[in-house]
């Protein structure tokens, strides 16, 4: 039986009857094809926050799906996302992230405009056949919501508002799109994306693999986990005052009661995983590098009372330090997970009534990779 097999016959049964996925969903290569043609080929994938971005010439890179992509802000102002391969040689433009006034080829610099019309092409002059002004950049589906920014391969995706606007009426009232990037991040762990992102889902694990930091922050009995959406899963804590951050600023009047003090973990398909509370924010967004490894973007920041707050500084500086020793510890345990179901003897279990998003993610993923066998 494949690992599609697997999944759908795994998907089949109730969430009260539902089990962990099956270890070849993580391990197959042939899965991860799959998701690389169907899901990151596909769906909209979070590049990180419009902070990055806010200047012209400010760029990004990625890889999605095996192709080099570049994000950046013209001189117009346009957020424009394109291929981030020349259309002389096919070298690879630009790499990480900055700023730059043209997009110039390392090998023949060749010179591209930031709207991807070619500027400038050496020693091109005896070749009859080239036109400058027929060659520019592919483009690629770009678009911002709510302070985050979203590429797409296809071109038949529908608009990112559309897609998940029962996130934007869930969290309005926290004005996410006004939450500022403070620290931004690249790490490579190893373990499968999915199982980072199922560890993200759920919060069963906090009192034990976080009893160090967060652990006792919540409590399991105030956690709910409500069914997922097409788009999206959730579930929502209410924090104690602990953390100062996590709760909404004195100046905050906008947020009522509960409000207050709640948290969102917010897992957006195919991997964007943020969590919001009324004054800090953090995320990852993932994507695979092979089945055993998975590429990570981790950035995170405050809320704008937070950060006109005199304090800010040292609110910061008390976050970000336990964010470090938060990812030590998941680092450790889902690396822990991956080297367990790689065993032969690996049978996965059923699942608590508090890891309802991770089911509801393999029904995301198994609507996505059935589509390969068609």
């Amino acid at each position: 039986m494949s690992a599609i097999d697997d999944l759908k016959k795994n998907t089949s049964v109730p969430f009260e009857q539902a089990r962990a996925m099956s270890p070849s969903v993580y391990t197959d290569p042939s899965f991860l094809n799959a998701e690389l043609s169907q899901i990151f080929a596909r769906d909209w994938f979070c590049v990180g926050r419009i902070d990055a971005l806010n200047k012209p010439g400010d760029y990004l890179t990625l890889d999605l799906a095996d192709q080099p992509i570049l994000v950046l802000r013209d001189t117009l102002g346009t957020l424009r996302a394109m291929s981030n391969v020349c259309r002389h040689r096919m070298s690879t433009l630009l790499e990480g992230r900055g700023n730059v006034r043209s997009i110039v080829c390392p090998y023949h610099a060749w010179t591209y405009n930031l709207d991807g019309t070619l500027r400038g092409a050496p020693a091109m002059n005896q070749n009859t056949a080239f036109c400058k002004g027929d060659v520019a950049l592919p483009s690629v589906a770009c678009q911002e919501w709510l302070g985050w920014v979203f590429v797409s391969l296809n071109p038949e995706a529908k608009p990112v508002t559309d897609e998940l606007k029962e996130v934007y009426d869930l969290v309005e009232d926290f004005g996410m799109e006004n939450y500022t990037e403070t620290f931004f991040e690249t790490h490579v762990w190893n373990t499968n994306w999915k199982i980072l992102a199922e560890n993200f889902m759920e919060s069963y694990h906090l009192p034990v693999c976080h009893a160090g930091t967060i652990g006792g922050l919540s409590k399991l009995d105030e956690m709910i986990c409500p069914p997922g959406l097409p788009s999206f899963n959730y579930h929502t804590i209410l924090k104690d005052d602990t953390l100062e951050i996590a709760l909404a600023h004195p100046q905050n009047t906008k947020l009522k009661g509960e409000r207050r003090r709640m948290t969102y973990l917010l897992a957006i398909y195919p991997s964007l995983l943020i969590t919001l509370t009324p004054g800090y924010f953090w995320y990852l967004s993932l994507h695979p590098k092979g089945v055993g490894q998975v590429q990570i973007a981790f950035g995170g920041g405050m809320s704008p009372d937070y950060v006109n707050d005199p304090d800010a500084q040292a609110h910061f500086a008390k976050l970000k330090s336990l964010l470090d020793e938060v990812n030590i510890e998941d680092r450790g345990c889902t690396e822990k997970v991956y080297r367990g179901l790689c065993s032969a003897m690996a049978k996965p279990g059923h699942l608590s009534h508090l890891e309802r998003p991770n089911y509801d993610f393999a029904q995301y993923l198994n609507s996505r990779v059935q589509n390969s066998l068609a």
